[in-house]
């Protein structure tokens, strides 16, 4: 009978994650239309996702989000965002992450999710992890970004790992070279409680804190693309230590 309780408990949870990701994007619809039809406007649209969409989410559903820095982000400076990536919360945690506006560069198919993939295929970098000209267009894309001054949000484990016991999964190239061919500072990102508190399974959840830990930022200045793979390496492991000792 306990079990019955819970299970009704989590899909009610969970059901209500999905209302309040929808209600903000409802009620903002039009200011919202208005901000994704111009890459101008993104910067004012950002804002809007992390003051009031992130926090809106994370405080409805009774998380508690807390961000140790080890190291400060720089107000108009771009970087390359990185993390470990378990949970739906883990885009908002991102959000609280960084005042400094970003684009995500996410999977296509989260563009089919009603309300939420309307304004997330408008504002975010699609990726079809099956096609070869769609990796290119997305590099190209990224690069037109950061240009513009903005930072770029890539989790390089390509998707959430099959496997719910892997920890962390290994990482793909494409942040690290994207990093380094623009010279920016490559920001990783430990999300130590978003599997615990909403995993992708669906009977799961529970309310509480969210720890996020800002890792020691890995410079790019002066390296070339033979030292993607020792990136890469090093800032696995910095994440993968962190939730280790979590």
């Amino acid at each position: 009978m306990i079990v019955f309780f819970v299970r009704v408990f989590q899909l009610l949870y969970r059901i209500w994650f999905y209302l309040l990701v929808a209600i903000p994007i409802i009620l903002f619809f039009p200011l919202l239309l208005i901000l994704t039809s111009s890459e101008r406007l993104y910067p004012q649209f950002f804002w809007i996702a992390r003051n009031i969409w992130a926090n809106f989410v994370l405080y409805g559903m009774l998380f508690f989000p807390k961000i140790e820095r080890q190291q400060e982000i720089v107000k108009g400076k771009s970087y390359m965002l990185i993390g470990n990536h378990t949970s739906m919360a883990d885009i908002m945690m991102m959000l609280k992450a960084s005042k400094n506006p970003f684009v995500f560069v996410g999977k296509k198919e989260l563009s089919k999710i009603p309300i939420f993939g309307f304004f997330y295929k408008r504002a975010c970098i699609l990726v079809d992890r099956s096609s070869a000209s769609s990796r290119t267009a997305v590099y190209k894309s990224a690069q037109r970004r950061l240009q513009q001054g903005l930072s770029i949000c890539i989790f390089p484990e390509g998707g959430v790992p099959d496997d719910t016991n892997t920890v962390l999964d290994e990482f793909k190239d494409g942040a690290f070279r994207l990093a380094i061919e623009h010279q920016i500072p490559i920001v990783s990102i430990a999300f130590l409680d978003n599997k615990k508190r909403f995993s992708y399974e669906f009977f799961s959840g529970s309310i509480g804190k969210m720890r996020a830990v800002v890792l020691p930022f890995l410079e790019t200045k002066g390296l070339d693309a033979k030292a993607s793979t020792k990136l890469k390496e090093t800032s696995r492991e910095m994440i993968l230590k962190e939730l280790k000792n979590a």
